[in-house]
């Protein structure tokens, strides 16, 4: 049995997805026809912990989980993905390797963007809407920020409670 051709992306669809909000529709005609999609069954690695890229994902349909390998060498579930999220960022970024892994846990489907992709269809076509993509970026990487360090804190907090203030396990 044959897989089913993997479907193209719209223009509107990329518009509903926070990465590509405020890009023009010129811009966004240029993504939805140039970005490539791929399918991903239940259980495949998308990236892997450590391995060097220069490649995003977004999240189209379907879920993924991002792990990290803990002390003991197992997998730890630090997110869950799911329709417009995306993943892989820092990549396109910095040139450092791949902070955690991430595996499909229902079949889904992915669009690929890569840092020739950010270079040639969007700062050297229009550096407006490379700007924004851009602060999109920094957007969620600023949300994500925030949310571990109210975790941390809670974290420190409940130690604190246990042990006592001044006092280290």
């Amino acid at each position: 049995m044959s897989r089913p051709p993997t479907p193209k992306l719209t223009a509107d669809r990329l518009a509903d997805i926070g990465l590509f909000g405020g890009l023009s529709q010129e811009t966004l005609d240029v993504l939805a026809s140039s970005l490539p999609t791929s399918r991903v069954e239940a259980g495949d690695l998308v990236v892997s912990e450590g391995d060097q890229s220069t490649q995003m994902f977004v999240v189209i349909a379907g879920e993924l989980e991002v792990i990290k390998k803990g002390e003991s060498g197992g997998d730890v579930r630090v997110a869950v993905l799911g329709p417009s999220d995306w993943f892989g960022e820092m990549s396109i970024i910095d040139v450092q390797p791949r902070s955690a892994s991430v595996r499909a846990v229902a079949p889904t489907l992915v669009l690929a963007v890569t840092a020739d992709h950010v270079e040639n269809l969007l700062y050297r076509r229009d550096v407006k809407d490379y700007a924004l993509f851009i602060m999109n970026i920094a957007r969620e990487l600023s949300r994500r920020l925030r949310v571990a360090d109210g975790i941390l804190a809670q974290f420190y907090t409940a130690l604190s409670h246990q042990y006592g203030p001044g006092q280290r396990p």
